[in-house]
């Protein structure tokens, strides 16, 4: 079988800053064929910008989409209110939906830090982007210690939130605070959201408190390195940026910048949501085939 032949024929729903760089990431992969880019406006700079990188695009949401199928995989880069009808268009058509909204619908997977069987799970949840970045530090630590309560705070540029991202705010802090409790064990968790307009425009940054019994720091700086490391074997951008354990507290930040691609170097919460949605279907193509 020829090597194009073998690649999974997805689409995107949403032609934002976040489907416009998915298209990219997938037309990087070697294991995911593009067939199409829906949008709901033809004069959107979204929706040019794919057309103009070579993509087939559509107007008319997730009835295009339907319509053009059957997908193996499509990628919901719209809001958390219009995922639910989303699903329930595709569910009867068999394709997996990756879900890139806050919506806390289908199964949640952190790349690395739980697993996804393409065979048994296809509506899959990425909570957020802050979600992305904080989880997989939290866990490493919680495997380490036992968390009382754990506090993160996202902090990204204006420029890198479109209009869905705000109106998704209070979706945004449920659902990630609703996995971080469930990842950790964590009894208590509070997320909150800063929108930075400086200039220039700052990277994204996550800052993480973890209070917990039997904290040591050897091991909790061993975890948190290796979680570091598994992020960027798929998010190159991702760093620790401070790490303090002390007795009863840790205090972790990290960031991520990126770098190539066409977003630009701020917008680092889009990058890792989206890498770890090509991840995803990149391993069901792995195993489908």
């Amino acid at each position: 079988m020829a090597a194009d032949e073998q690649r999974l024929r997805v689409a995107v729903l949403g032609a934002g800053l976040i489907g416009v760089d998915l298209a990219d990431k997938i037309r990087r992969s070697e294991k995911l064929e593009l067939a199409l880019v829906a949008g709901r406006d033809r004069d959107s700079l979204g929706l040019r910008r794919a057309t103009d990188m070579g993509h087939p695009t559509t107007v008319g949401g997730i009835r295009a989409v339907v319509d053009a199928g059957p997908f193996d995989a499509v990628f919901d880069a719209t809001n958390a209110d219009s995922h639910a009808e989303h699903w329930a268009a595709l569910c009867p058509t068999g394709t997996t939906l990756i879900d890139l909204t806050p919506t806390g619908l289908g199964t949640v997977i952190v790349p690395g830090v739980n697993s996804h069987r393409p065979e048994a799970h296809r509506h899959l949840n990425l909570v957020s982007c802050g979600g992305q970045a904080a989880i997989p530090v939290l866990y490493a630590i919680a495997k380490r210690c036992t968390p009382t309560y754990i506090e993160v705070v996202s902090t990204g540029a204006s420029a890198s939130a479109g209009r869905a991202t705000r109106l998704n705010l209070d979706q945004y802090i449920a659902t990630t605070s609703a996995a971080i409790r469930t990842f950790t064990g964590t009894p208590d968790a509070k997320v909150m959201v800063n929108l930075s307009p400086a200039r220039p425009a700052p990277p994204f940054r996550v800052a993480m408190t973890v209070l917990a019994d039997g904290i040591r720091p050897a091991p909790v700086r061993t975890s948190v390195a290796a979680a570091a490391q598994a992020v960027r074997a798929y998010t190159p951008g991702f760093k620790v940026t401070s790490l303090s354990v002390d007795p009863g507290r840790i205090s972790v930040a990290v960031e991520v910048t990126v770098s190539g691609g066409r977003l630009p170097r701020h917008a680092g919460s889009v990058d890792i949501i989206n890498a770890a949605a090509v991840l995803l279907a990149e391993q069901s193509a792995a195993t489908s085939r």
